[in-house]
């Protein structure tokens, strides 16, 4: 996703003819006047989905253990929530080695390439038995399929990727029942905005949420197809498209 940061909802065309955007008050959260707005354009949608599983979906308590599978811009999200509720062990998964770095630097204590074929059952070595909360943000089937596989007994595996409608999870039904084990959809991060973005923005605020970290760059308008391009190929986390500077 690219965010765009603009000022009261208008944005200023190369002619600086105002074009405004007629929206729902219902869809508008108030801001503090000091958060920046290239800052404030990663709250919409990212931010909101990763840490929503984290804190709404998964319920996840300090001292508890999450995997994370998928490192977009959601998954990496997710694993600032799961730095900001306090978990003991976060378990960051995905086939690219620099998301795996990056999530390093977010506050991931173990990193996992799903291309290995014992990544399951190391986390569950090292988690003692499995993850109290796996979330599936990859949007894939076998993504989701691994995520319950690392979760244990009395569980939450939850999945907010969103793979080809025609996909179909198969997963051990036993398990459901003699391991107690719960399985979530997550959209949005369960959220409800005017609830939790101005949550999340507070948390940013006394820096247990550094939303900023998932910016890569900024940039005028005219280079938005060549950051679409940079993000099809996994070198940006976010860019942020600034009306304000352009």
């Amino acid at each position: 996703t690219l965010g765009v940061a603009t000022a009261s909802g208008t944005i200023v065309n190369d002619d600086a003819a105002a074009i405004r955007s007629v929206i729902s008050r219902r869809s508008i959260v108030k801001i503090p006047n000091d958060i920046p707005l290239t800052h404030a354009a990663l709250f919409g949608c990212a931010v909101m989905t990763g840490v929503g599983a984290v804190m709404n979906t998964c319920d996840v308590r300090a001292g508890q253990s999450v995997a994370v599978i998928g490192l977009g811009g959601v998954g990496l999200s997710g694993i600032l929530g799961a730095v900001a509720c306090g978990a003991s062990k976060i378990i960051a998964v995905d086939l690219d080695e620099r998301k795996l770095d990056f999530a390093r630097s977010l506050g991931a204590t173990h990193t996992f390439n799903a291309q290995d074929p014992d990544c399951v059952a190391q986390i569950r070595d090292v988690t003692g038995g499995g993850v109290d909360a796996a979330i599936e943000l990859a949007g894939s089937v076998k993504a989701f399929e691994s995520a319950f596989a690392m979760t244990r007994r009395g569980g939450i595996s939850a999945t907010g990727g969103l793979p080809h409608p025609d996909s179909r999870v198969s997963l051990p039904a036993v398990m459901m029942v003699a391991e107690e084990r719960q399985v979530r959809g997550t959209y949005m991060g369960s959220c409800v905005p005017s609830r939790d973005i101005p949550h999340y923005i507070e948390l940013y605020r006394s820096g247990r949420l550094p939303v900023q970290k998932l910016m890569s760059s900024t940039g005028p308008l005219d280079t938005i197809n060549e950051h679409f391009d940079l993000l099809h190929k996994g070198d940006v986390v976010r860019h942020v498209i600034d009306m304000l500077n352009g």
